[in-house]
């Protein structure tokens, strides 16, 4: 799939400025008309919640990158994503009368990538059929309260106040939810709010090895166990396994079932977690592409966890595609063993979609001329929903789209009953066998079912399409490999490297041209006996998500750099470097010793070649220290490289290369990584530090150089190799070359 290149649009910017006005009133209506109500539904402690002032202040948003996607997309549509960013001053008060309580926003941040869908493309003024929105994952949001204590104040919130809140607004504006805005009458609106999924994900849970044991005693001297629990993330579905009591090696075997409505960009989201009776331990994450999913059809294999220093999870992941005909169903029902038990649960052979227009001539409920307050209960075998509530009335329209997973359509009901919320009696239902949607063209109805136990005329309004899950192998040629093709973002770090590796401009040591195993099975094991080696010297602080490239592997490199892994700061200090008075002092003094000779012209401090891109499939910055010329003494220096993604100081953000002994001219040649999204790397900075390792109490320990590098380049996607002057305080890089 191709990924076009972020492009600026300063001309929509300057668009959006002028629109800004009108945007806001946009906006208000959002507030009063959507987020309102939706906020008093939510809990009933907020029924009196209501916006006494909605002032969304003059600076307007901006789209900081526009990507349009041209390739693999459908012929009638254009899919743009826009990076947004608000940081707005706004005046927002609220009130919940019920308890006196009043509060307010006093600034918004949003940042996150929103999609824009422009579909159907038609032959007639304007153009465009329909205008769809919606961000692919939560969007960032920070607000800044006023009068916050007032409403915790408040029974039930429990100082949650601000995250339902934030949680309502988002789950209206993350897939499958949408704002649709039709621009022509003609328009199916259920088939633009309500999109068919494009298909779904079967995941199989199976089992983790070699995990953190987080219940440490003296210090990690004496490893306990940890009891490991994942949680799995597809766009807003969220599906959490059962917990594993004292296991690193859990295995879970659980199977879920999720709904993709959107790629490219959505992706498959895992966390293990060690459960604790206070807060839960972190135990590594893993984000894979499900594209690349989708491509492969099938992926069983081992994945090495991210953010830590060990552990693999072993899972199987399945593409299901959804198919408008009956003739494989028989195939699923047996592969799912379907066929020979009686059960209404199990793995899915389809995927019933009803979308719920509306009902006419309901009748009164209880009461002789009165409207009743009509709500629709949807069930297929032992799973059920609900509909919303319509207030006083006997013609509710609810457009509302629900998804059902169906273990056996031959067998299995859709069961429909419409109720009065008020008297809680039913106005009426009807029973559909799913058996008759399977002879119906396209498996798909459209019509006014007539309701049981109602009114003469009573009928309800419904599309309901049944779709068949085909687990469909793409053809391959003879010669695929799949190793090659699949570019995961948890592959051994030797396969990482691949994709890197061509803007590296190093010579590569003579076994460096051995060909990449075509397993990536086997590529992990021999990463696995790597990390075992180091393991006894390694500091536990010691981030291993950096790994060398194969020219450190080098014999002489290699012969003393586990050795050095282990080498701590003395100072574990928060701060940068800089703040290190004394540091900064023998870095000044040296500066004014060099500048009194004339031999190294325009850069007293020496250089550091670096590359840096993000990946967008991966979701990471990745920068590559190449090498490093570095004036200090005539001996040399015993230099290393420490980098941090500013703000974050912390022990973990930090990243370090190996100890390059006694040279003015060290190749490192190391690459790291840090999971960040590109909206957000877009805001932060780049610390780099060149420091002299020396011995503990060495007079020549010291910072050799610093760089700080904005990262709010357009050609971060692309990436770039360059040369950088290291100054005394890191201000005013430039590039060398």
């Amino acid at each position: 799939v191709h990924f076009p290149d972020t492009e600026r649009a300063e001309w929509l910017n300057k668009t959006v400025k002028q629109m800004w006005p009108f945007i806001c009133q946009f906006i208000e209506k959002l507030f009063r008309e959507t987020i309102e109500p939706a906020v008093r539904g939510a809990n009933n402690h907020l029924s009196t919640f209501s916006f006494t002032k909605i002032d969304i202040g003059h600076q307007p948003l901006r789209i900081n990158g526009v990507k349009v996607y041209t390739e693999n997309v459908d012929k009638r549509q254009i899919i743009l994503d826009l990076q947004i960013s608000f940081v707005g001053n706004c005046e927002i008060d609220l009130e919940i009368k019920r308890y006196f309580c009043r509060a307010g926003v006093k600034s918004i941040q949003i940042h996150g990538t929103m999609r824009v869908i422009l579909e159907p493309l038609i032959g007639d003024m304007p153009l465009i059929g329909a205008l769809s929105l919606f961000f692919l994952r939560k969007p960032l949001l920070e607000i800044n309260w006023t009068g916050l204590t007032n409403l915790l104040d408040v029974p039930g919130l429990n100082g949650l106040s601000d995250t339902i809140i934030l949680d309502i607004i988002s789950n209206y504006l993350v897939l499958p939810n949408r704002i649709t805005v039709p621009l022509v009458s003609e328009v199916q609106i259920a088939q633009l709010r309500f999109p068919i999924p494009k298909g779904v994900l079967r995941i199989h849970f199976i089992e983790a090895q070699d995990l953190e044991g987080k219940d440490t005693y003296l210090k990690g001297i004496v490893k306990g166990k940890s009891d490991p629990y994942g949680i799995i993330r597809v766009g807003n579905q969220i599906f959490q396994s059962k917990v594993i009591k004292e296991n690193l090696n859990p295995k879970w075997n659980e199977v879920y079932e999720a709904l993709v409505y959107e790629h490219p960009g959505q992706e498959l989201e895992i966390e293990l977690f060690d459960e604790d009776p206070d807060k839960d331990d972190f135990l590594g994450s893993l984000m894979i592409d499900l594209i690349e999913v989708e491509k492969e059809r099938l992926l069983d294999e081992w994945f090495t966890l991210d953010e830590v220093s060990k552990g693999k999870l072993h899972l199987k992941l399945e593409w299901l595609t959804l198919m408008p005909t009956a003739e494989n169903l028989d195939k699923v029902l047996t592969s799912i063993r379907a066929d020979k038990d009686q059960a209404n649960d199990g793995l899915s052979s389809a995927l019933l979609i009803l979308y719920l227009d509306s009902a006419r001539n309901l009748p009164s409920g209880k009461k002789i001329n009165s409207n009743p307050n009509p709500l629709v209960l949807l069930s297929v075998g032992h799973k059920a929903q609900e509909s919303k509530i319509r207030y006083k009335t006997n013609e509710p329209v609810w457009e509302e789209n629900f998804t059902f997973f169906v273990h056996n359509p031959k067998r299995q009901d859709l069961e429909v009953e419409v109720r009065d919320e008020q008297h809680q009696c039913s106005l009426g239902n009807f029973k559909l066998p799913l058996s008759q949607l399977l002879e119906s063209e396209d498996l798909t109805m459209h019509q006014r079912f007539h309701l049981s136990n109602s009114g003469p005329n009573s009928t309800i309004n419904m599309k309901i399409a049944l779709r068949v899950l085909s687990l469909e192998k793409q053809a391959r040629s003879p010669d695929h490999q799949h190793s090659a093709q699949v570019k995961r973002p948890s592959l051994s770090k030797d396969a990482r490297k691949s994709s890197v590796k061509p803007q590296v401009p190093v010579s590569p040591p003579p076994d460096s041209n051995k060909p990449v195993p075509a397993s990536p099975v086997t590529d992990g094991d021999k990463k696995t006996d790597t990390e075992k080696s180091q393991a006894p010297n390694a500091s536990p602080q010691w981030p291993t998500d950096l790994s060398r490239s194969s020219s450190s592997l080098h014999a002489s490199n290699f012969s003393y750099s586990p050795s050095h892994l282990s080498v701590k700061e003395p100072t574990p200090s928060i701060a940068s470097d800089i703040s290190l008075p004394i540091a900064t002092q023998e870095l000044r003094q040296r500066l004014r010793q060099l500048e009194n000779g004339t031999t190294l012209g325009q850069s007293p401090l020496g250089q550091i070649q670096l590359t840096i891109r993000h990946s967008s499939q991966r979701i990471k910055l990745i920068v590559v220290v190449h090498s490093n010329l570095i004036a200090f003494s005539e001996e040399g220096s015993d230099p290393y490289v420490r980098m941090y993604l500013l703000p974050d100081k912390r022990r973990s953000g930090r990243r370090k290369t190996h100890v390059s002994k006694k040279t003015l001219n060290p190749v490192f040649d190391q690459i790291f990584d840090f999971s960040v999204s590109l909206p957000e790397v877009q805001r932060r900075t780049l610390d780099v530090a060149v420091k002299n390792s020396g011995g503990f109490l060495s007079k020549d320990k010291g910072l050799l150089g610093k760089l700080l590098i904005p990262l709010a380049s357009e050609e971060l996607a692309k990436g770039w190799t360059q040369w950088y002057d290291l100054t005394e305080d890191g201000t005013r890089p430039h590039g060398a070359s």
